[in-house]
């Protein structure tokens, strides 16, 4: 694969090459020199068939994260989240010891290793919030309690230049890889001055059904915003907002 450089870019397909833009550029990439048909039912591409079925495990898997926590990343993304939550799913896939290769999946992995995920590695959540929270997930119950002990926002919360508000998020995600369904519950501090007045302390309350046999994801999250002649607007349209992945339950 090599960049095309020059005053005349090309798309399309000449010879054994063919030329694409993508967000690195525009790119010019050989042809392969292996048949579909044969990568599909040669013997000697079994491996490759393996990964490409994991791989593609792993793809549907986060789009199905991602759609359940939809509500909370609409403002808190970068543009490279769905590459990189694919990359880290792979990697819980790969700590399947149940499954045979090729057919290992993502709630027989470790889905602990997705604790620590950033949504947006613009904005990551452990350098945003520096208030000790804690959470707690009631799997009988449905419920999950997000709580802040009192703080003082520009002390114990790095805001972008420009902010004059912020807001803390809480949720979590209960997500069914098999029926790719999902359950999801989340709930919003309210929009609170980023000054040197003390918060008496936030507590936030989310919920899903009852009793899920489904893995849990716990997220939290900060959106900052500006008070623009007493309007509130999304901080660079909520290019710094930070969500991660602080816990996940899995029976």
């Amino acid at each position: 694969m090599a960049k095309q450089k020059g005053i005349f870019k090309l798309k399309g397909t000449i010879g054994d090459v063919t030329f694409y833009k993508t967000r690195d550029g525009h790119i010019a990439k050989e042809k392969s020199g292996v048949d579909a048909k044969r990568i599909a039912n040669d013997p000697a591409f079994e491996r490759t068939r393996e990964n490409g079925r994991e791989f593609g495990t792993a793809g549907k898997g986060g789009q199905l994260i991602r759609k359940g926590l939809r509500l909370l990343l609409l403002n808190a993304k970068d543009s490279r989240v769905g590459s990189r939550l694919l990359k880290a799913l792979m990697t819980v896939i790969k700590t399947d010891a149940i499954n045979d290769r090729g057919q290992r999946t993502i709630q027989d992995g470790d889905m602990s290793l997705l604790k620590g995920f950033d949504f947006n590695v613009r904005g990551k959540l452990g350098t945003a919030l520096f208030s000790g929270y804690t959470t707690t997930f009631d799997r009988a119950a449905g419920t999950l309690e997000v709580a802040l002990e009192a703080f003082t926002p520009q002390i114990t919360i790095e805001a972008p230049t420009g902010t004059t508000h912020f807001e803390v998020v809480g949720g979590l995600c209960a997500t069914d890889f098999t029926n790719r369904t999902f359950e999801e519950g989340h709930a919003l501090s309210g929009i609170l001055p980023w000054d040197h007045e003390e918060v008496a302390g936030i507590t936030l309350n989310a919920s899903i059904g009852a009793g899920s046999v489904q893995p849990v994801l716990t997220v939290v999250g900060v959106n900052f915003y500006q008070d623009v002649n007493g309007k509130m607007y999304p901080l660079k349209n909520g290019t710094f907002n930070a969500l991660g992945v602080v816990d996940v339950d899995q029976l």
